[in-house]
């Protein structure tokens, strides 16, 4: 499992990734149109200086992106895994090596509530709950690394 920078052709999978059902049932986060998803990738993640996305890759295949980012003076953390590679301890030494460079404290994730995978990958690595908030008409988890884990 290597972190690599992100390359144009990567958001063609990104795109696909975010449009498996099981994917959108676990994160309820729902899936951009094509022209939507691709004009966010290339201004808001690509075109923006002070987001850090990595792409997640395994035995040289793309497996999915980490990526922080500020919202309202907070410092964000969020990733996302094709199906296929969950539950094989990927995502675990993905957010590992990826908050080795992401080095940014306070780090806060806002991950669904029902998605206790994600939940327990964050609590794993530090992250602590610090309250619930909707989004929507879904519960988040608010959860806050307030240093560096060990």
């Amino acid at each position: 499992m290597r972190l690599r920078d992100v390359e144009p052709a990567d958001l063609e999978v990104f795109f696909a990734q975010e449009h498996d059902p099981e994917a959108v049932q676990r994160s309820k986060f729902p899936p951009r149109e094509r022209d939507a998803f691709m004009a966010h990738w290339t201004t808001k993640v690509l075109g923006d200086s002070t987001v850090f996305v990595q792409a997640v890759t395994v035995d040289g295949e793309l497996a999915g992106n980490a990526v922080a980012w500020w919202d309202e003076g907070r410092r964000f953390i969020g990733y996302w895994l094709g199906r296929e590679y969950w539950g094989r301890g990927i995502g675990t030494r993905a957010l590992a090596l990826f908050m080795e460079r992401e080095r940014i404290r306070p780090l806060h994730a806002d991950p669904f509530a029902g998605n206790t995978g994600s939940v327990r990958l964050l609590e794993k690595h530090g992250f602590r709950r610090t309250g619930i908030m909707r989004h929507g008409e879904h519960e988040h988890i608010m959860m806050v690394l307030a240093e560096d884990f060990a």
